[in-house]
């Protein structure tokens, strides 16, 4: 029988690439990157208070105690995130989405080792092969043709890296931050995990914006009719992903969390007419490879 935490991860990463899609589109509406960024937490955290809200009152529970521990995850985890999907907006002028997509996969190998540094929960050999293969399809696809050499000393692949190790590292804040808070529910823990996240984000990016870019906030507004899918589908896609860490060890879920790049390789091809080589196919192929062995072992 397959484990909830597969499902939740897979359902996580299919609303994911909805979400990456619509903040790619943002790219061509004169938001900048800053702009496409806050867009993703500023309409995800009321949903996600209000969904706080109507469980403690379905349920007759007091909001639970956090601790300093706790808050120390939620910054840790909300800043990097932050900083790693302006990383990612930016990314998708460099190279084709999919792809682009691929280079933020870097985080997998990084979140074994955060994971066993910060939080203790080391990997077991047959899950650390299971992640080594689906690393070695990013390789493949971070292969820049023409070149002759690893797509390792560019922009694009820097900005890949940077968003892959930051991305590593929230996804070790929000995995302990859950584990803070004392309550049986998995859903519970991650749904007050995500308010606490979602609202801290965007008091920083509107800090953010106000200094370095103003009118930025009142261009997001005006575009509401995509900023607001964007912050739906993250909030969605963060929900599921804040579920599984409640559930399972990190560097797991975010190594199964790479069936997103097959997903982003559809919206690639039937929605950006993108188009991608035999390489990259073989790439892709070896992630899921990965991923079912990731989930037969684990």
């Amino acid at each position: 029988m397959i484990e909830p935490w597969v499902l939740v991860a897979l359902a996580a990463a299919a609303v994911q690439t909805v979400r990456f899609a619509l903040q790619k589109s943002l790219c061509g509406t004169g938001l900048s990157s800053g702009g496409a960024t806050f867009s993703r937490f500023i309409f995800a955290a009321p949903i996600a208070l209000a969904v706080t809200a109507v469980w403690l009152a379905l349920r007759g529970e007091p909001l639970p105690a956090t601790s300093l521990r706790f808050w120390t995850f939620v910054v840790i985890g909300g800043l990097s995130q932050i900083v790693a999907t302006m990383a990612t907006v930016q990314l998708f002028a460099e190279r084709n989405f999919a792809v682009g997509v691929a280079f933020t996969k870097t985080e997998t190998i990084l979140v074994v080792l955060f994971s066993l540094v910060l939080l203790g929960e080391p990997v077991a050999p047959a899950g650390l092969g299971a992640i080594l293969i689906g690393v070695a399809g990013v390789m493949l696809l971070s292969w820049k043709t023409g070149g002759g050499r690893l797509a390792l000393l560019n922009r694009a692949s820097g900005l890949g890296l940077v968003a892959g190790a930051l991305f590593g590292l929230a996804a070790i804040g929000y995995r302990g931050a859950t584990l803070e808070i004392a309550n049986d529910s998995a859903f519970f823990r991650a749904v007050v995990t995500l308010a606490a996240v979602t609202t801290f984000q965007s008091l920083a990016m509107a800090a953010y914006l106000r200094m370095a870019q103003p009118g930025e906030m009142t261009r997001v507004a005006k575009r509401w009719r995509v900023t607001s899918l964007v912050g739906v589908t993250g909030m969605l896609g963060s929900l599921g992903w804040f579920v599984a860490f409640a559930l399972q060890n990190a560097a797991y879920v975010r190594a199964l969390g790479q069936i997103e790049l097959v997903f982003s390789l559809m919206v690639s091809w039937f929605l950006f007419k993108d188009r991608s080589t035999r390489r990259e196919v073989v790439g892709m192929v070896l992630l899921l490879v990965s991923i079912v062995v990731l989930v037969l072992v684990t």
